[in-house]
C-alpha cells in the first residue's frame, strides 16, 4: 500500500509532528519500579490475575498482547484504546479494533489494583504490564516494564483508520510497514521483532481471504503464498467469511516461540504484512537469524517492547489515572 501523492505533504508534516512528540515523550517520567512506594505489590497483583486468566483462557494471550500494540500505535501508550464511546465513537469501535478481545481482563486487573491502591496505577500501565505477563505465561521472554504512564482523555474512531498515521492494515506492504513504524520512532529491526508477536494468537479469515480467493481481483490466489498452505486455509475459510478464526502460527499459537519466523520463511505467513518481511534485506536477514542457533529473538522482543512502550506517553501532570479504564474521570 503506497501513500497517495496528494497525501505526501500531509504525511511529511504528520511524520515530523509525531517524531517530535515521540522524542519529547520517549522514556521521560517512565522507570522500572515506578509504583515501588505508591503501590508496592502492583506488578504482583497484575501477574496473579493474568496467571488465573491464562489457566482457563490461554487463547486471550494474543489479543491482550495485541491490545497494547494497538494502544501505543494510536496517540501513544495512553490507554485510549480502552475508552468507551461518549458523544463520539471511540477508537475501540474503529474497524481495525473490532477483533480485539480481553477488555474485561484489563477491567479485572484494574479492579484488583483499585482495591489495593485506589487511584494509583494507570490503565495505560496495566496494558503494558499485562502484555509482558501474557508473553511470560505462554513461555515467552520476561522483561522489566517501565511504568509511570498516565491515561489520555481523547479516543477517536477515525484515528486507527487514518490512511497515513493509522494502524498498519493486514494487507500492508513492507514500505508502508517501515514508514508506519518509523512514525513511532521504531526502526526496521523493531518491525520484524514485534511482528514475531504473531507467534501467539489468531486472525479472522476476512483479514487474508483475498490471498486465497481474489488476490488481484480476478479470482486468483497470492502467488507468493505456499500453495499447500492455501489449500489448507481454504478448507477453514470460505469466501467472505467474517467470523472464522485461523491460527497465525499453526500448531503453536498458544506458545511464544520462534516458529512464526520459520513459517514466514516457508512462505506460510498468514497475513500479507507477515509475508512482506521477506521483501526487505534487513527483515529477511533477521528471519533467517531468528531460526538459527544463537537466535536473540527473546531478548530482542523485550527490548523492542520497552521501546514501543515509550511511544507518545503522557507522564507527570499530563493525563490522568482513570478509576475505570473505559471511562475518563
Amino acid at each position: 500500500m503506497a501513500f497517495p501523492k496528494s497525501s505526501f505533504g500531509v504525511f511529511v508534516l504528520q511524520m515530523i509532528i509525531l517524531a517530535l512528540i515521540c522524542l519529547q515523550a520517549e522514556g521521560q517520567g517512565l522507570k522500572v519500579g515506578f509504583y515501588k512506594k505508591s503501590c508496592p505489590h502492583a506488578e504482583k497483583i497484575v501477574s496473579n490475575v493474568i496467571k488465573e486468566v491464562m489457566a482457563v483462557a490461554p487463547s486471550l494471550s494474543g489479543p491482550l498482547l495485541r491490545l497494547h500494540f494497538h494502544d501505543c500505535f494510536i496517540r501513544g501508550c495512553d490507554g485510549s484504546i480502552l475508552l468507551d464511546s461518549t458523544t463520539k465513537q471511540s477508537e475501540k469501535f474503529s474497524p481495525p479494533n473490532l477483533s480485539l478481545r480481553g477488555f474485561n481482563i484489563i477491567d479485572r486487573v484494574k479492579l484488583a489494583l483499585e482495591k489495593a491502591c485506589p487511584g494509583v496505577v494507570s490503565c495505560a500501565d496495566i496494558a503494558a504490564l499485562v502484555a509482558r505477563d501474557v508473553t511470560v505465561a505462554t513461555k515467552g521472554p520476561y522483561w522489566e516494564v517501565e511504568t509511570g504512564r498516565k491515561d489520555g482523555k481523547v479516543s477517536l474512531f477515525s484515528d486507527p483508520i487514518n490512511p497515513v498515521t493509522g494502524l498498519p492494515p493486514p494487507s500492508a506492504n513492507i514500505t508502508f510497514l517501515k514508514q508506519s513504524f518509523a512514525l513511532r520512532g521504531l526502526n526496521t529491526k523493531d518491525l520484524v521483532v514485534l511482528s514475531g508477536g504473531h507467534t501467539i494468537g489468531m486472525s479472522h479469515c476476512s483479514s487474508f481471504d483475498s490471498r486465497l480467493y481474489n488476490f488481484t481481483g480476478r479470482g486468483d490466489t497470492d502467488p507468493t503464498m505456499d500453495q499447500n498452505y492455501i489449500a489448507r486455509l481454504k478448507l477453514k475459510c470460505k469466501p467472505r467469511d467474517q467470523t472464522t478464526l485461523a491460527e497465525l502460527d499453526p500448531g503453536s499459537f498458544k506458545t511464544f516461540d520462534d516458529s512464526y519466523f520459520r513459517l514466514v520463511t516457508k512462505r506460510r505467513g498468514l497475513l500479507e504484512s507477515d509475508a512482506a518481511l521477506l521483501n526487505d534485506p534487513e527483515t529477511k536477514a533477521y528471519l533467517l537469524k531468528a531460526i538459527s542457533h544463537g537466535s536473540t529473538f527473546f531478548k530482542d522482543f523485550g527490548v523492542s517492547m520497552v521501546k514501543m512502550g515509550r511511544v507518545g506517553v503522557l507522564t507527570g501532570s499530563q493525563g490522568e489515572v482513570r478509576k475505570v479504564c473505559s471511562k475518563t474521570n
